[in-house]
């Protein structure tokens, strides 16, 4: 990757983190914590990872992406009107009664959307699902999904994974946004789930674990995804990320999980991210 990529890169995802604090501050509700640890990954994997148009949204051929995590769905939204799936201006609606912006993914009202998700461990089993449709059609389609580290304990995830792992599903990607922290707390006090690599081991599916802020190793993790398709074997990425990233009061902070920021937090944190900018483009 070279450095102008990562520029662009971290350029976009500071947009979607900007675009993240301004829909959820307007909407007086939603879950911005997750949204922003996630930033980095989606980015990259529409940017750079995915064979998807915009143009067309519904091609059948297409690579798909599901976001488990549905209460993420302001990163989702961002990213996918960032690249042209609907107007950017339509974020500003989120989780409003007429918008198509709701507080979780809808795939039979926002374009881009692959999967209704926000019942915490079916959307990974629906991407299984997706993963062996292509192998059936043998269209060449690769499936993302992306899990939250806290809802790695529902047994509906573990059930997938046995499924992906016994039907040879190596088209699809599963990435865990491990930021250790979920509604209640610490996800290591509300249901340890560690080692989650020897567990989805165990579960047959090949591992890594990388910073899932650092566009480099997610592009490597990426790779080993490319390089195992062939195995048999589904890939899960460990993405270690921070909850809140990108705004100092939400970093690593259990309370923003769920809660929006006021008008003086949020002209804060758009400060924060303008200041983080200015750094991208003078380096």
């Amino acid at each position: 990757m070279t450095n102008e990529d990562r520029k662009a890169l971290a350029l976009f995802a500071v947009t979607v983190r900007e675009d993240i604090v301004k829909s959820t501050t307007a909407a007086g509700s939603g879950h911005p914590g997750g949204s922003l640890s996630a930033a980095e990954y989606l980015t990259y994997l529409y940017e750079k990872e995915m064979r998807v148009d915009p143009k067309n949204p519904r091609d059948p051929n297409r690579d798909r992406f599901v976001l488990s995590k549905g209460h993420a769905a302001p990163a989702l939204y961002a990213v996918l009107a960032r690249e042209g799936f609907f107007p950017v201006e339509d974020l500003i609606r989120l989780r409003k009664i007429d918008s198509h912006l709701q507080g979780h993914p809808n795939m039979n009202s926002t374009p881009g959307v692959d999967m209704s998700t926000g019942s915490l461990g079916q959307g990974i089993s629906a991407a299984a699902g997706m993963a062996a449709g292509a192998k059936l059609l043998k269209n060449g389609a690769n499936v993302y999904c992306l899990n939250g580290d806290g809802e790695i304990a529902e047994g509906e995830v573990w059930e997938a994974m046995m499924f992906a792992a016994h039907y040879r599903l190596d088209n699809l990607c599963v990435a865990v946004d491990v930021n250790g922290l979920q509604i209640d707390g610490k996800t290591s006090d509300v249901m340890n789930s560690e080692p989650l690599d020897k567990k989805f081991e165990a579960f047959g599916a090949r591992v890594t674990k990388i910073d899932g802020h650092d566009f480099d190793e997610i592009e490597r993790a990426l790779n080993f995804f490319h390089a195992n398709i062939g195995s048999g074997q589904p890939t899960v990425i460990l993405l270690k990320t921070v909850k809140g990233k990108g705004v100092s009061f939400m970093e690593n902070a259990v309370g923003w999980h769920g809660k929006t920021a006021k008008p003086a937090e949020c002209e804060q944190a758009l400060a924060e991210l303008e200041t983080a900018r200015k750094k991208i483009l003078e380096a």
